[in-house]
């Protein structure tokens, strides 16, 4: 415990802001791209050249339509946890928590559970969940470990990309994704014997990942449990503890804006067409959980579960809050994704892995490296992109599992989450805790996860 305490009291006196971190990481990530790649043209030419690329990363058009699909699953997940259902949930979940340990352990086993459904619904989720346990803690005089509790409730960040919202495994199952992705690397004839879907079966649903997901769900609120046994507490909490955020309806409202019906039929006319939309799919055999269908659901949902169009309004006036620190670092990690990939630092980076890989070894290889890889492109997405076809072609060289391979990005892209701070944005905003109050502790779980991961990546 006084390792913990004393990189608390560092991170405290050191870490800067989110935003701050993204531009030294653009800098450092340009000296590196200026440093470790070939180039034919001069210094002066080559260094214009690493700025058009981080340029065209910042405004890459299906990159700002990702981003814009990230912030709706954020902003709507949020409205979905403002519903009085999921309020109820929330409350009822507050009575277990009566002290930091029974606290930590809750929060951290309803975040796991619901951020591998969804992420962004798992993140709002355990954020909100983190806020009431404060305000429970705060009405009741309970002493509480509240940067420990928001830790607890950013712990799903550490397990989404193995449920089944992970952004590799659902590309991995689209139709033909494999080989487009493989275009212009491989020869057409062996992009011919590739897969043409790796399902959700081999992937999500494997035998590995399964073992894994329980593993985490056991182990790490009982870690949390422990580590808030031992963790100093307080009753000093931020500021937002305790405000009250309800608003009064405007004097102006049309009937239609209030009225529960309204609301809640035309939530469940769109809630109907989103399951038409997967009981089809699933009886042709395709993939159907992406960005647009999980954000039509959510919308659904939304305004079947709030009270009424208001209601669902004022959710997103307060959602949209919580999503405006990554509508303005989002760009910047675009950026910072071209520059990688068009200097070619991504490839120095993971080819160094593979070069020392062998059959045994390349899982456990490219497990570190997307979790390398995800300190510089925190967007799960993005790094499939870019790492993807060097995780697929290394694979087919050594005579590796494909599931595995893909797996195994998957898990150090979320392990590195507990590191970077980017997607805690809207849980610092929702419960007024710093980034570097709640780092120590996501560190710790970032051992506990890391264990649990490359035990399976060994075994199976």
């Amino acid at each position: 415990m006084k390792l913990l305490n004393g990189i608390e009291k560092l991170f405290k006196s050191f870490l800067p802001t989110p935003f701050t971190i993204a531009i030294l990481i653009t800098i450092v990530t340009f000296i590196l791209a200026f440093t470790l790649t070939d180039s034919d043209v001069g210094s002066g030419e080559r260094g214009m050249e690493l700025v058009g690329y981080w340029y065209n990363g910042l405004w890459k058009d299906s990159m700002l339509v990702f981003a814009v699909q990230m912030m709706l699953m954020l902003v709507l997940g949020h409205a979905v946890a403002l519903t009085k259902p999921v309020d109820y949930v929330m409350r009822a979940a507050t009575h277990f928590c009566k002290s930091t340990a029974s606290a930590a352990f809750t929060v951290t086993l309803l975040t796991i559970l619901v951020s591998l459904f969804n992420w962004g619904l798992g993140l709002i989720f355990g954020a909100i969940l983190a806020r009431k346990v404060g305000e429970h803690a705060y009405k009741n005089g309970i002493s509480l470990n509240y940067a420990l509790i928001g830790a607890a409730g950013y712990s799903g960040l550490m397990v989404w990309h193995g449920g089944i919202s992970g952004s590799a495994p659902i590309k991995a199952a689209e139709s033909g994704h494999i080989a487009s992705l493989m275009e212009g690397i491989l020869p057409a004839e062996q992009i011919a014997e590739l897969p043409n879907a790796i399902p959700f079966s081999e992937t999500v649903f494997g035998m590995m990942n399964i073992v894994v997901m329980l593993a985490l769900i056991v182990c790490v609120p009982l870690f949390m449990f422990w580590l808030g046994k031992r963790s100093q507490v307080s009753l000093e909490l931020p500021k937002v503890i305790g405000e009250n955020e309800e608003k009064n309806a405007s004097d102006d409202q049309q009937k239609l804006d209030v009225s529960p019906w309204f609301s809640r039929i035309i939530g469940g006319l769109i809630f109907a067409y989103a399951l038409y939309v997967a009981v089809h799919a699933m009886y042709e055999g395709r993939d159907f959980i992406k960005p647009n269908f999980i954000n039509f659901t959510l919308l659904g949902m939304a305004l079947v579960l709030h009270s009424n169009v208001d209601g669902f309004l004022k959710a997103i006036d307060q959602a949209i809050r919580g999503a405006a620190g990554i509508l303005v670092q989002f760009p910047l990690y675009f950026g910072i994704m071209g520059l990688m990939v068009g200097s070619g630092l991504i490839h120095v980076f993971s080819d160094f892995f593979v070069s020392i890989s062998s059959e045994a070894s390349f899982p456990i290889y490219s497990f570190m490296s997307a979790g390398i890889v995800n300190v510089f492109v925190p967007s799960g997405g993005g790094q499939w992109g870019v790492q993807g076809p060097i995780i697929i072609q290394s694979a087919l060289e050594l005579g590796v599992s494909l599931p595995k391979s893909i797996m195994a990005l998957a898990y150090g892209d979320q392990l590195t989450n507990m590191l970077q701070p980017f997607w805690a944005l809207p849980l610092l905003g929702i419960t007024g805790l710093k980034a570097k109050s709640i780092l120590p502790y996501t560190l710790a779980m970032m051992l506990v996860g890391g264990t649990i991961y490359l035990l399976a990546l060994l075994i199976f």
